[in-house]
């Protein structure tokens, strides 16, 4: 059973880590992502069920930290395997990462995490099961350090793209506590503060989850960054009033043709930045691209329970008993909406279908 410790000591919500293992009880250690901002809770995550609950129900959530989580989850799992017989570990290994990478069916980064996991299995049969494991550990661990890097490093192009005072909105949360570090689309923001640039962060509360109220706002004001919260509907009037300079968004997948999917209400921010010529965008570290998938059209959406939209953030029920809701966690974003998409080896611009070839180009002469 998850171990949950309830913290009380005063930090920052900053000072935490977002994901890591503890190597002595054998446990990946996330913080409880659904009780934020008022509870802060770190739970330790031993089984199978817990980890897969743990991704599914949110508490860990994220592009970049799903996959950081697997790759620990599936070490963890995989050190409680007791035999020394390569074949029957692998077995359990690929029965235990299946499992796993069916919790969350957008987040390409689940999958991405997990294959890797899954290559150095294959690639080290030769060795003997207990140093097989130290592998995993390791790549686990330097999953993590590259999420790190890879978030500075997106920060690093996108503060190119905007200037000291700028406005910026984004949408959901794309910030230290999808990741492991800075966050993706948030990296800019926390760079630019680092630097003094001061901007003026609007962030939209995002249904149905409020993951920009409870989670974006909360870090950036932790933070000290200048943050203002906003629904999401009202979009359009700060971009009308001449608020918003730029719109960061983070996504969960994005396809060859430039197409990505972000939490529900991303392209209807992209149409509005349109609308009001407001540059629009995207910040995917390359595990995010999938060039296996042709365009947005095959991307496959997670539908959530409708009571995420009726009641779980209420007293009382606030919509009519058996009313229909639809409530999908994505929505995909058009490529023509997307001004360009920021990557820790550069920003990629339309055509996209050539641009984020050149990225993973560029990617392959750094060995990587």
């Amino acid at each position: 059973m998850e171990k949950k410790v309830r913290e009380n000591t005063g930090k920052n919500i900053m000072d935490y880590e977002t994901v890591t293992l503890d190597e002595e009880a054998n446990a990946v250690v996330i913080i409880d992502q659904t009780l934020l901002p008022n509870k802060t809770e770190l739970i330790r995550l031993k089984t199978a069920q817990e980890i897969w609950d743990a991704i599914y129900l949110l508490k860990v959530r994220g592009a970049p930290a799903i996959g950081v989580a697997a790759a620990f989850g599936i070490y963890v799992l995989a050190e409680q395997v007791d035999t020394e017989d390569y074949e029957v570990f692998y077995r359990e290994f690929v029965k235990q990462k299946e499992y796993l990478d069916s919790a969350r069916p957008t987040a390409v980064n689940l999958s991405w995490a997990l294959n890797r996991m899954d290559e150095v299995c294959r690639g080290n049969s030769h060795l003997p099961v207990a140093q097989l494991k130290c592998r995993l550990k390791e790549e686990a661990a330097a999953i993590k350090e590259e999420d790190i890097q890879v978030c500075r490093k997106i920060g690093e192009y996108g503060l190119e793209l905007v200037k000291p005072g700028d406005g910026i909105l984004t949408h959901c949360n794309a910030g230290q506590l999808a990741a492991c570090r800075y966050g993706t689309a948030t990296a800019p923001i926390y760079l630019g503060q680092e630097r003094g640039y001061r901007f003026r962060v609007f962030a939209d509360e995002t249904r149905p989850l409020l993951q920009g109220a409870r989670l974006t706002a909360y870090e950036l004001f932790s933070s000290g960054v200048d943050v203002t919260l906003i629904c999401d509907n009202m979009s359009a009037a700060v971009m009308k009033n001449g608020w918003i300079n730029a719109v960061f968004v983070g996504c969960d997948r994005v396809a060859a043709n430039g197409d990505a999917a972000n939490k529900i209400g991303t392209s209807v921010v992209a149409a509005v930045a349109k609308q009001y010529h407001v540059p629009f965008y995207v910040c995917a570290p390359t595990s995010t691209i999938d060039l296996a998938t042709p365009t947005g059209e095959d991307i496959r959406i997670e539908q959530r329970p409708a009571d995420e939209v009726t009641q779980m953030w209420y007293k009382e029920r606030m919509a009519p008993e058996g009313i229909k809701v639809y409530n999908p966690a994505f929505d995909v974003t058009d490529h023509d909406l997307i001004t360009a998409i920021v990557t820790e080896y550069g920003v990629a611009r339309a055509p996209y279908t050539e641009s984020l070839r050149e990225i993973f180009e560029k990617k392959k002469e750094y060995g990587n």
